[in-house]
C-alpha cells in the first residue's frame, strides 16, 4: 500500500527524481519523460471520462487508468542487474488481452471505414482522439527507451500502449454515434 504523508520532499530541487530503485536520475531522463507522458496519457483520459455518457466505456476507461498507473511503476522501477528488496509491479499479458478484448467489443457494430477520421464529431470523441495521440507519442518514447543501450522495458507495457492507442481510436467512433457522426478525411479537398 502506498501511503503519501508529505506531498513536497525537496529532493528533487537538483533537478533529478527518484525511480522505484533509489536511483537518482536527471528529470529529463527518457526513462521519466516516459512514465511522466504514460501520466500525460492517464490525465488526459481523466479529461475524457468527463465526457463519456456510456457506462460500458468509462469502466474501460477507468481499468485503462489504472493499468496506465502500473505502466508508470513498471517504468520507473527498471531491470537491473541487482535484485530489489521488493516484488517490482510489471505489466502483463493478460492487460494487453483485455484491452484487445474491449477493442473487439467497441469494434464489432462500427461500419468499416473507407477513409481516414479527422478528431472530433463529439466533445467526447474529440478528448479520446486527444488522449490517442497522447499515448501515441507515450508508445514512441517506450520504443525509443527499449533501443537505449542499459534499459530494459517490459514488452507488455509497449504492447499495452500500441492496443492503448488503437482503443481509443475505436471508442471515439464507438461515441460518434457508432462512426455515424465521424468526420472523414477528404484528400484533397481545400486544393
Amino acid at each position: 500500500m502506498v501511503i503519501l504523508n508529505k506531498i513536497y520532499t525537496k529532493t528533487g530541487d537538483d533537478g533529478t527524481t527518484g525511480l522505484g530503485t533509489g536511483e537518482r536520475r536527471p528529470k529529463f531522463d527518457l526513462r521519466v519523460a516516459t512514465y511522466g507522458t504514460v501520466d500525460e496519457t492517464n490525465s488526459s483520459l481523466g479529461i475524457a471520462r468527463l465526457h463519456v455518457t456510456d457506462k460500458t466505456i468509462d469502466a474501460m476507461l477507468l481499468r485503462i487508468q489504472n493499468d496506465l498507473f502500473d505502466l508508470g511503476a513498471d517504468l520507473a522501477t527498471p531491470e537491473g542487474d541487482e535484485k530489489p528488496a521488493f516484488e517490482p509491479l510489471r505489466m502483463t499479458q493478460a492487460q494487453v488481452d483485455r484491452i484487445e478484448n474491449d477493442i473487439d467489443t467497441l469494434n464489432a457494430d462500427l461500419e468499416p471505414l473507407r477513409s481516414f477520421v479527422l478528431p472530433g464529431g463529439t466533445h467526447t470523441a474529440a478528448a479520446l482522439h486527444m488522449a490517442r495521440t497522447i499515448a501515441r507519442r507515450a508508445e514512441r518514447m517506450i520504443v525509443e527507451l527499449d533501443q537505449e543501450p542499459n534499459e530494459h522495458v517490459n514488452k507488455a507495457g509497449i504492447f499495452f500502449l500500441n492496443r492503448l492507442s488503437d482503443f481509443l481510436f475505436v471508442a471515439a467512433r464507438h461515441v460518434n454515434d457508432h462512426g455515424k457522426t465521424d468526420i472523414l478525411w477528404v484528400p484533397g479537398e481545400n486544393r
